[in-house]
């Protein structure tokens, strides 16, 4: 019994907080910052000259397109080439192409650029998402992933809150600044991670073998995941919802100041909400938090669409932060617990592909609707294709297979 219990306290106190989880966080969060900074008033830059809400919707996404691309080819870059060296050399193309946006003064190069820009992003972030997830203890998955992936959620709610002051501010030229230190602090973190021993780590019972390059749609793709990834891709509707057009509907209602709290609230929510979320799910299950959470996000959709006020602001950044927020991480463990580390690069690649495209076509496509029937229609069409990713979940955990375990 004693030994037993020596065990458990050895495994309980397995450090989540050590140098690869602190370089990985802050390289992730500079990267994610990019993003979101940018994201949120690209299309308000657009529209200064000129361009529709549907334009405006498209160069948004083009960004995430670009990214979309790299993601799929990535897998197999990370597997031939090792993952350090693809994180450091996607990431200074990402700086490289965040300086040409200075030199892009119309719709038409902007489009072009923001496809560039998202090369570089996605497959470093699938570089930096694959070191991280690696070094985390198996023992504490589902919360040393809560703790790790609140480096992409504090930029999803910081970044639009920063870029929109900022926007305020200085304009465009100021944004683009801004996204150009933060990439470069992205190479400055990574240079200072360690993936020696990560890439060499092998499943329990195998013996060390040279790696065999996957073939066929192994060579992008983990199959094994994809349902996962639907459910993602189907919640990235109402998080692009929000993330892409909160501004501009705050506009059209007169209410830019009272909507210019949300992703305040939405933040100081997540901080919160994503390590407890991760305890639960290690102690109870992925069901505990997943549905819930579905349940969350389209509550939040549903009620500003039907009366925007301050008070239903709050609540759908707190649902928000309680849905998309956490389930962003609560999928990402499901996902990484799934695979071996040989597959870890192609399953990362799947489900973040799956995100980024539900974020990079949501803008387009919602861009239309808006178009069409208007701001708090949207919203409803965005709770609607969000709910869809519950069934989709369930059947998801039904077909779930036993997870695999790392040495």
């Amino acid at each position: 019994m004693m030994v037993f219990a020596t065990e458990k306290n050895r495994i309980e106190k397995e450090p989540i907080l050590t140098r690869n989880f602190f370089c990985t966080f802050m390289a992730q969060f500079s990267c994610a910052l990019v993003m979101y900074t940018l994201m949120t008033t690209i299309g308000e830059y657009v529209t200064s000259f000129g361009a529709t809400a549907m334009i405006a919707g498209m160069v948004s996404g083009m960004y995430v397109f670009g990214g979309l691309f790299s993601r799929l080819i990535s897998g197999q870059l990370l597997e031939i080439y090792g993952w350090k060296r693809i994180a450091l050399i996607f990431l200074i193309f990402h700086f490289l192409a965040i300086c040409c946006y200075f030199l892009a003064d119309n719709v038409t190069l902007l489009v072009i650029v923001r496809f560039i820009h998202g090369l570089g992003f996605g497959a470093a972030s699938n570089a930096i998402m694959v070191i991280g997830m690696a070094s985390l203890p198996k023992s504490r998955y589902s919360e040393a992933t809560g703790y790790f992936m609140l480096s992409t959620s504090l930029a999803i709610a910081i970044g639009p809150y920063v870029g929109g002051k900022i926007f305020d501010m200085f304009g465009g030229t100021g944004s683009f600044i801004t996204a150009s230190f933060l990439s470069f602090l992205c190479v400055l973190f990574m240079s200072f991670a360690d993936t020696k021993n990560l890439e060499a780590t092998k499943p329990i019972g195998k013996e060390k073998e040279k790696p065999k390059t996957p073939k066929g749609i192994y060579s992008f793709i983990e199959p094994k995941v994809i349902p996962i990834a639907l459910s993602i891709f189907c919640l990235s509707f109402g998080y692009a919802a929000l993330l892409s057009f909160y501004r501009l509907y705050a506009i059209e209602l007169n209410m830019l100041k009272e909507f210019s709290i949300f992703f305040l609230i939405y933040a100081v929510v997540l901080l919160f909400s994503r390590p407890l979320a991760g305890k639960i799910q290690d102690r109870f299950g992925d069901h505990a938090v997943c549905i819930p959470s579905m349940i969350f996000q389209v509550t939040g959709l549903v009620l500003i669409a039907w009366k925007p006020s301050i008070v239903t602001i709050v609540l759908c950044a707190a649902f928000g932060a309680l849905g998309y927020g956490t389930l962003n991480s609560s999928l990402n463990s499901i996902v990484n617990r799934s695979v071996t580390n040989e597959r870890r690069p192609f399953a990362v690649s799947t489900y973040w592909a799956a995100c980024d495209f539900g974020v990079g076509i949501g803008p387009m496509i919602l861009g239309a609707v808006v178009t069409w029937i208007g701001y708090r229609e949207m919203y409803f069409v965005a709770a609607g294709l969000s709910f869809v990713a519950l069934p989709i979940y369930l059947y998801a955990s039904w077909k779930k297979k036993p997870e695999i375990k790392e040495a």
